[in-house]
């Protein structure tokens, strides 16, 4: 993310300094025009799609002899509604944590200007995957999706947690994309954003539409987890260069993160999806599971898996070579220290 210079000068009304400057104001004005809509009983119809989760069905579950009404979420196009609005929320959050949190910590840092956006960059990030983490770890235990491993192919309506869970995933991943303009981000860093965000979008649009949400979810946890672990590193080791420790674990955990979703993924879509009973493609119901679509989720998964560990290669490869250069010259400068003490111990026995 770039560094944004704050200046006394009131730039023209609705120019691209104006709308940066002002971006999170303008986009709260929207945000509360939907939430003003709740009180009028002629906007309220509209405004609901925006602000509440849609497609409610109530069913019936029997537990004994008491029978009570269990509400279950399908998805569908107005869910794009209610993306957008979560989506404004997103970057309201991410100008309350720049201004109130990362702002005040870089002026107390003096990052040099490469420092100052990754520092914004992991700032963000760990904010989120900590949240998304949290959020993601609670659904699982109160699902009881890890104590009943079989549930990650069985019984996939959405519950009111796992929809808004997937469409706040949605809305902040697309939020990134207006915050490489009001981020000022650099063009040479953009392409490699715009990589991640889409394999976030692709990913989770792909697991919430075809009903795999729950293998979706526990592979969300365990990314995030990672990735969080990634970017708190990053942010000890700009406040002090020599605390290096943190990379090590990630690196181990990232490849051990890699193997379990490859793992995940094939036992849950290879085995299975391939053995349970409902077969075949029904749009209403929601059953995506033909052959076709298993072979092409088990695909993007390996193809993002395999992408993901090559760039991990080359970073460790650079790393490495960045230590193996900056070793060599604090030898060679010690070394010519070392001589020079000597040369000047030789003048003085001389004289």
């Amino acid at each position: 993310m770039g560094i944004r210079k704050k200046s006394n000068k009131n730039p023209p009304v609705l120019s691209h300094e104006f709308i940066i400057q002002n971006h999170a104001d303008i986009v709260s004005c929207v945000a509360m025009l939907f939430l003003l809509g709740l009180m009028f009983e002629i906007t309220s119809k509209i405004a609901v799609l925006f602000i509440t989760v849609q497609y409610n069905v109530t069913v019936t579950a029997s537990e004994g002899s008491e029978e009570t009404a269990v509400n279950y979420f399908h998805h569908g196009l107005k869910d794009m509604a209610t993306i957008f609005f979560y989506m404004l929320v997103a970057i309201i959050m991410h100008a309350i944590i720049q201004e109130y949190v990362l702002d005040k910590i870089n002026r107390k840092m003096h990052f040099s200007k490469t420092k100052h956006s990754k520092f914004n960059e992991s700032g963000q990030l760990s904010a989120f995957y900590l949240f998304s983490c949290a959020w993601g770890a609670s659904i699982l235990f109160s699902e009881n999706i890890l104590s009943n491993p079989v549930s990650l192919w069985e019984g996939y309506p959405h519950t009111f947690q796992m929809k808004f869970y997937y469409i706040c995933q949605l809305g902040y991943w697309l939020h990134a994309l207006p915050e490489l303009y009001f981020q000022k981000i650099k063009k040479e860093d953009i392409p490699r954003q715009l990589v991640y965000i889409s394999l976030y979008l692709v990913h989770i649009a792909g697991a919430y539409i075809l009903n795999l949400n729950r293998l979706g979810l526990v592979l969300l946890v365990l990314h995030y987890f990672v990735e969080l672990l990634f970017h708190l590193s990053r942010i000890i080791y700009f406040s002090n260069e020599e605390r290096q420790a943190g990379f090590g674990v990630w690196a181990v955990l990232f490849v051990l993160a890699r193997l379990l979703t490859l793992s995940l993924s094939v036992l849950t879509v290879g085995f299975g999806l391939a053995g349970a009973e409902q077969q075949g493609l029904s749009l209403s119901e929601g059953n995506f599971n033909v052959l076709f679509i298993r072979v092409t989720v088990l695909a993007a998964i390996c193809t993002s898996q395999a992408f993901m560990m090559w760039k991990f290669i080359n970073f460790q490869l650079r790393r490495w070579r960045e230590h193996a250069q900056t070793t060599a010259i604090k030898k060679k400068s010690s070394s010519a220290k070392g001589k020079s003490r000597k040369g000047q111990r030789v003048e003085r026995k001389r004289s």
